[in-house]
């Protein structure tokens, strides 16, 4: 009959690997995960490929153990441990407990020390031993009853003895005698100087024991070794000590205890949840085995007739309409086909729509020619307003957010999916008022929703030769650049192989190394911005990273999204992809299309009008972030500025470089420029120095000079970051929240970028509001005149719009006039107006 076996997981060991072998991973209000993502995938491969039975995780409790009170310099040289470490320790040990495995420790001892009692507890209740741990310390135990497993390296490593003795030559009781001699580096653990692992395995295999040897010294031949011992007596003494772990602690645990009991599932779905473990979520088994509260009655269309003045809301489950589903007087309605009554359900704006993703449901019926109208809840909007730092808005996650459940999978169409809609939509509405976010919502995201589902239906045309011929000129340009950097180099090689362009750049070239990876010296474009004031070859490659990344993400790849049916690309606008407001596109994305290059502009070129009949409209707000940090300042010198329509630019360059504004130079105006929109960014001296290539004092000149100008907005910056520290969030002119609880973290780096968005979200915030306020408004007026015009581009502070050839008179002014007064601030908005046949050959309106 085979023994039971008990797995023990050296955990604190593995909290600190992985640590440090997982970089920047957080929740989104700031809470780092990287060690317990870590510790978790260790701890679940462990539980999947072994299939244990008994198992405990052993933590260290202090550094003040009987190890220190020996030889007080012990592990002297490790730091303390790192406060983004010790804030996920208590959860990680929640998780271990809710997974139902035992935690123990003791004060006074290692987590080796714990271990080492345990083998020798239960190695007498008869079982076997399989301890987790890359720690050589602890193949001391390694025996006939008790193993080490590694679970690095693939499938991991198996100590036994065999392996031990392969490793290290020796016994595995031997290991305490080799670190007695070769010391330990990573405990301070003294050793004898100048001996290292493989002279110490020599010893011990000759002398059997560290004992033996110093009871021997003058057998050893060598005269310098056997001075080394002779002057090291005590230290060997002394190192022993320390490395034998104590087996005889008095540890109060029962072995009941150490068999796995069934997991909490609700307690880990809370802790995924809160910690934003998404993986780990869907690996779970479902806590539940359906959703109670649901009765769907089907109802067939003519039957519809009788009760459509009757219908208050129509509840959808956002996963499209082949199941809708709705609510008559506290009943569930399932619709099967859309018939005429059901259009007309759909089609009638005084019943309210509840759903998620309602963008996604008015796109899929559009298509089919129905009007999907009365828009008035988007559960998933309202949670992206309520926090707008979540990775993923998908009802699963707001079930769990918001109604600590997780859909149950057994449900077998979209019931499940209405029934969450309709017990999310009090909770969110409720919040959404107790947070004044409710004006918001309904004033601009909700009527927002109709605005982008019509331009993505609406769509771009594009000059498909442009991108034909654009593409054949990158070809070439390609070609012609790679000889180039082969030349520079003296050799072939991959250009896209990090490795081997580091081994070009640094071990062949000789270039200066700015910074490391964990795989070796980096190469990415920072670095190579820096390399290429003294190399020519970094530049090349910069521009090679530039046009290949423009050939496969628009050049290549825009021809093959257009759309069959309509000869068009549609962009998908995405409502919460951003913590500050702003829209983002995507499939593809036409924000990122760098204006600043020439293949860029051409790409521009091939975006056209619909046809002979109709002009693009480009219609940008100028300087817009400037010109709310003025409003939001109240600082009079910049307000006076922009009322008496200055180019704020050359004053700001006048004022830092001490010169009059009618002998400011086009460098000067473009390095104020920088200064200007640095400020609103949170721009610190270091970062102005980067960015202009001056010293930092330098910049920090310029900085000083900006403030003594503008003094009110230093106290502005000054303000958002006080209230940040006290309320964890800014807002904008409209009341938008940003959440920033990293704001008082103690590590210096976070705190500051921190810092820097809560100076720059209530300028980037109101100014993506007031566009989305216009987008709106100017929507509105289109669909009231009835006209022709589309609007078919929002690029962060530009709109651009397909017009018809006869409303270019009657549209100009009124789409000037929306997006000059939608809002109204102490200085006067501004905007820039072209037209012209496609989106980069453009003049002036």
């Amino acid at each position: 009959m085979p023994k039971p076996e008990l797995y023990l997981i050296d955990a604190t060991a593995f909290c600190y690997r992985a640590f440090y072998a997982i970089r920047g991973l957080s929740t989104s209000f700031g809470q780092p995960t990287n060690a317990i993502y870590g510790f978790i995938s260790i701890l679940n491969k462990i539980l999947k490929e072994k299939k244990p039975d008994y198992l405990a995780a052993c933590f260290d409790v202090s550094r003040d153990t009987f190890r220190k009170k020996k030889f007080p310099e012990y592990k002297i040289q490790r730091p303390p441990m790192p406060d983004g470490l010790s804030s996920q320790l208590p959860y990680i040990k929640e998780i271990i407990s809710a997974y139902g495995i035992s935690v123990l420790e003791k004060e006074g001892y290692e987590a080796d020390d714990v271990i080492a009692t345990l083998v020798k507890k239960t190695r007498e209740k008869g079982f076997f031993v399989t301890i987790v741990s890359f720690d050589k310390d602890l193949l001391q135990l390694v025996d006939e009853d008790a193993v080490v497993f590694s679970p690095y390296k693939d499938e991991g490593v198996l100590y036994d003895r065999q392996k031990v003795k392969e490793r290290f030559s020796v016994e595995p009781q031997a290991i305490p005698d080799i670190i007695a001699l070769m010391g330990d580096d990573v405990d301070n653990i003294p050793g004898a100087s100048g001996i290292g692992e493989k002279t110490a395995i020599e010893l011990i295999k000759n002398f059997g024991s560290s004992e033996n040897l110093l009871e021997n010294i003058d057998k050893i031949e060598q005269e310098k070794l056997k001075k080394i011992i002779a002057d090291n007596v005590e230290n060997i003494k002394l190192s022993k000590e320390l490395a034998i772990l104590n087996d005889e602690i008095d540890l109060d645990f029962n072995l009941q205890n150490l068999k796995i009991q069934e997991p909490n599932l609700m307690e880990l779905v809370r802790l995924f949840n809160y910690l934003e473990f998404k993986k780990f979520l869907k690996d779970l088994p479902n806590p539940q085995e359906k959703v109670q509260g649901m009765r769907v009655t089907k109802i067939e269309d003519k039957e519809l007739k009788g009760l459509m003045d009757s219908i208050d809301e129509l509840i959808l489950s956002g996963e499209g309409i082949e199941d809708a589903v709705f609510s008559y007087k506290n009943n569930f309605f399932s619709l099967v086909e859309l018939g005429p009554n059901i259009k007309a359900i759909l089609s009638n704006p005084k019943i309210k729509k509840v759903g998620h993703d309602l963008k996604k449901i008015k796109i899929s019926l559009s298509k089919q020619g129905i009007d999907f109208s009365g828009l008035y809840f988007d559960t998933m909007i309202a949670a992206y307003l309520l926090n707008p730092a979540k990775t993923e808005y998908s009802l699963c996650d707001l079930s769990l957010d918001y109604l600590g459940k997780l859909p149950s999978a057994k449900t077998p169409d979209n019931r499940c999916a209405a029934d969450l809609v309709k017990e999310l939509k009090p909770k969110l509405e409720k919040e959404l008022h107790d947070k004044s976010l409710f004006c918001l919502f309904t004033d601009i995201e909700m009527p927002l929703i109709e605005v982008l589902a019509e331009m993505e239906l609406n769509g771009i045309k594009l000059d498909l030769g442009v991108l034909n011929k654009l593409s054949g000129d990158i070809e070439k340009r390609l070609i012609s650049l790679i000889e180039k950097i082969y030349e520079l180099a003296g050799c072939q090689f991959n250009i896209n192989s990090p490795k081997q362009l580091r081994g070009v750049l640094f071990e062949r070239l000789k270039l200066p190394v700015f910074k490391k990876t964990k795989s070796g010296a980096s190469t990415d474009e920072e670095v190579l911005r820096k390399l290429a004031t003294s190399h020519k070859l970094p530049a090349l490659l910069l521009e090679y990273r530039q046009l290949t990344k423009l050939q496969s993400t628009y050049v290549n790849t825009l021809p093959q999204l257009i759309d069959k049916k309509t000869s068009r690309v549609h962009t998908s606008f995405n409502q919460t992809g951003t913590e500050t407001g702003r829209l983002s596109s995507s499939d593809p994305n036409l924000q990122n299309i760098p204006v600043k290059t020439d293949i860029g502009r051409q790409i521009r070129r091939a975006i056209i009008a619909f046809g002979q009949g109709s002009y693009l409209l480009s219609c940008d707000y100028s300087q817009i972030e400037l010109r709310i940090l003025a409003h939001i300042s109240k600082d009079e010198n910049l307000i006076s500025a922009f009322k008496n329509n200055k180019d704020i630019h050359k004053i700001t360059a006048s004022f830092i470089y001490g010169l009059d504004e009618k002998d400011i130079t086009d460098e000067m105006r473009e390095v104020a420029k920088r200064v200007n929109f640095g400020i609103i960014y949170g721009l610190t001296a270091f970062g102005l120095a980067r960015d202009l290539n001056i010293t930092p004092d330098e910049a920090g000149q310029f900085i000083d000079a900006y403030f003594v100008r503008y003094p009110r907005v230093k106290e502005y910056i000054q303000g958002q970051i006080q209230k940040a520290q006290k309320d964890g969030f800014v807002t904008t002119l409209l009341g938008r929240r940003r959440y920033i609880p990293e704001i008082n973290n103690k590590n210096q780096a976070i705190r500051q970028f921190a810092q820097r968005k809560a100076i720059n979200a209530p300028i980037q915030g109101s100014a993506s509001d007031l566009i989305k306020l216009a987008m709106i408004q100017i929507h509105g007026q289109i669909k009231q005149k009835k006209l022709a015009t589309k609007m078919i581009l929002q690029i962060h502070d530009e709109l651009v719009f397909d017009v018809a050839n006869n409303e270019l008179n009657e549209f100009i002014p009124l789409v000037k006039d929306k997006m000059e007064n939608v809002l109204r601030l102490d200085v006067p908005i501004r905007v820039q107006m072209k037209k012209g046949r496609n989106w980069l050959e453009m003049e002036p309106v």
